[in-house]
């Protein structure tokens, strides 16, 4: 995962994550309080998942 700056208070995570592990990303997050809004594309960046918490 790399962490990327982008303008106001929001941070975006851009990398690779296992699809079966999205939910527990999520989870992590939320665990620190840390609102979240994830996607998931394929190889030809076509949105497959989203989830927010």
């Amino acid at each position: 995962m790399e962490i990327d700056p982008i303008d106001g208070p929001d941070v975006l995570l851009n990398g690779v994550v296992d699809p079966t592990r999205l939910d527990d990303l999520g989870r992590l997050l939320g665990y620190f309080g840390l609102p979240y809004e994830l996607e998931l594309s394929d190889e030809n960046n076509a949105l497959v998942r989203e989830t927010r918490g």
